[in-house]
C-alpha cells in the first residue's frame, strides 16, 4: 500500500537550482468506475499520453509559466513573490493539508476573490503554491516553467494530475530536495521510491487546489505509472502488468461527474436488490481482470487471455449502462468498434467523456487505422496509445519527441 509521506522539505540548505525536463502520464479507469464509490475495487492504469515539463533556470529576475494548451503565459518579478514567503509551507516541519492562508493570498494575487476558478487560475495557483513551498526557506530563484500535454483537459484522463506531478518532480529536483536520477549516459530515469513518495505528496497538494477533494488516484498513477488497485481509499500499485495497446476515444460530450455519481446512488437506493448485485459483479470483474493481467506477466500470453479481457470489457459496459451512466455516443463507439471485431467500454464517469478499446497483438494495422477513421467520422477524437507504461520520469532532451521539443523550445 502506498504510504502518504508528509510533504515537508528536508532541513534548509543552500540550494543549487538546476534545469530539468520531466514527464508524467495520464490515467484511465480500466474497471470499477462508480462501483469504487460504494466500496468496490477499481483498477486505474497509466496512459501513454503524457504531459511534458521543461524547467529552465534564468537570470531574468522573473518567474514565468507557459501553458500553451490553455493559452496561459504569465511572468512575475521575483520581488513580487517575496511577500508570500512568510506563509510558505517550507516554514513548517510538517504539513498534512493545504496552507489555507497561502492559498487565499494566491487567489487574491491572481485576481480571484470569489467565485469558481477557471482552468488557468487553478493551474497558476497550483504552480505558485508548490514553487513557494519548495523554495520558501531560501532565496526564490528566477526560472521559466513550460508545460505541454498530449492529454485533453477536462476529459477525465488525469491531465491536471499529470501537470501537478510534473510540477512537483521538477521543482523538488531543481531545488535539490530530491536528487536527479538521470546519469550522464541516461536518456530517461526514474526516481527512488522515497523520492516518488515526496513527489506524490506535493502533487496531491496541487490536485487539492485544483479539485478540492481528490481521491489521490490520479496523482498516484501519474507518479508510479503502471496499474493501481483502489479500494476504500487505499491505493496499491501492482508491481507487474503487461503493456496493452488500446484506442482512446473522446466523444467530446460534456458531463458532470458529480451529477452522474449522485444518479447512481439514487438508483441504488431505489433498487438495492437489483443494483447491489451489479456492484458485486463489477467488483468481481476488477478482481478477475487483475488476476488475468498478473498471469500475463508470469506465463506465455495467449489468445485466451485477450478473450477474457474482451469479455470483461463487454460485461462491464453493460453494467455501466444498467447504472445509468451510458450515453448514445458511447453506444455508437461500442457499436462502431464491434463491427471491426474490437471491444470497448467507457472509462471514467461516463455520460459521454471517453472510452477505451482493447487492441489484440495480432490486430492488423489496417483494421486499427480504419477504426480510428470510423470514430473520427462520428465526430470523436481518437488516438492509438497504450496503458501500463511508466510514471513520472526525468528525461535528457535527446529522449523527448521532436514535436514536444519544438513546442517547448519556443519559450
Amino acid at each position: 500500500m502506498l504510504q502518504t509521506k508528509t510533504p515537508g522539505l528536508a532541513e534548509a540548505k543552500e540550494m543549487q537550482v538546476s534545469d530539468c525536463f520531466v514527464s508524467a502520464p495520464g490515467k484511465a479507469i480500466l474497471h470499477g468506475e462508480h462501483a469504487v464509490v460504494h466500496g468496490k475495487v477499481a483498477l486505474a492504469v497509466s496512459l501513454n499520453l503524457r504531459t511534458f515539463l521543461r524547467l529552465k533556470v534564468t537570470a531574468s529576475g522573473k518567474v514565468c509559466i507557459n501553458l500553451p494548451n490553455i493559452d496561459t503565459f504569465l511572468c512575475w518579478d521575483v520581488s513580487e513573490l517575496q511577500q508570500f514567503k512568510p506563509y510558505s509551507c517550507a516554514n513548517r516541519e510538517e504539513l498534512k493539508c493545504l496552507n489555507p492562508e497561502l492559498v487565499r493570498r494566491l487567489r487574491e494575487f491572481v485576481g480571484v476573490t470569489n467565485g469558481k476558478l477557471d482552468t488557468s487560475n487553478m493551474a497558476t495557483i497550483a504552480f505558485l503554491y508548490i514553487y513557494l513551498s519548495v523554495f520558501g526557506s531560501g532565496e526564490l530563484p528566477s526560472l521559466t516553467v513550460s508545460v505541454w500535454s498530449e492529454l485533453p483537459t477536462g476529459a477525465g484522463l488525469g491531465s491536471s494530475a499529470a501537470f501537478t506531478v510534473c510540477l512537483a518532480a521538477a521543482l523538488l529536483c531543481a531545488s535539490g530536495a530530491i536528487p536527479s536520477p538521470l546519469k550522464e549516459w541516461d536518456h530517461t530515469a526514474r526516481w527512488r521510491q522515497e523520492d516518488l513518495e515526496l513527489i506524490n505528496s506535493w502533487a496531491f497538494q496541487g490536485e487539492t487546489i485544483i479539485h478540492g477533494n481528490p481521491s489521490g488516484v490520479d496523482n498516484a498513477v501519474g507518479t508510479w505509472g503502471g496499474m493501481l488497485r483502489f479500494l476504500a481509499g487505499k491505493i496499491m500499485p501492482l508491481s507487474r502488468v503487461p503493456l496493452l495497446r488500446i484506442l482512446l476515444t473522446n466523444t467530446k460530450v460534456p458531463r458532470s461527474t458529480k451529477v452522474l455519481v449522485a444518479g447512481v446512488k439514487d438508483k441504488i437506493n431505489k433498487f438495492p436488490s437489483v443494483l447491489n448485485p451489479v456492484l458485486d459483479s463489477v467488483d468481481a470483474i476488477s478482481s478477475t481482470c487483475e488476476k488475468v493481467l498478473s498471469d500475463m506477466t508470469s506465463e506465455p500470453i495467449t489468445g485466451e487471455h485477450y478473450n477474457i479481457l474482451e469479455d470483461l470489457i463487454d460485461i462491464n459496459q453493460h453494467h455501466l449502462n444498467a447504472m445509468g451512466v451510458g450515453h448514445p455516443d458511447l453506444d455508437t463507439l461500442c457499436r462502431v468498434t464491434l463491427t471491426r471485431g474490437l471491444h470497448s467500454k467507457l472509462t471514467g464517469a461516463g455520460g459521454g467523456g471517453c472510452g477505451i478499446t482493447l487492441l489484440r497483438p495480432e490486430t492488423d494495422s489496417a483494421v486499427v487505422q480504419g477504426t480510428v477513421q470510423d470514430l473520427r467520422d462520428c465526430g470523436f477524437d481518437c488516438w492509438e496509445t497504450s496503458i501500463g507504461g511508466p510514471g513520472v520520469q526525468q528525461h535528457s532532451p535527446l529522449s523527448v519527441k521532436d514535436e514536444v521539443l519544438e513546442v517547448l523550445n519556443q519559450y
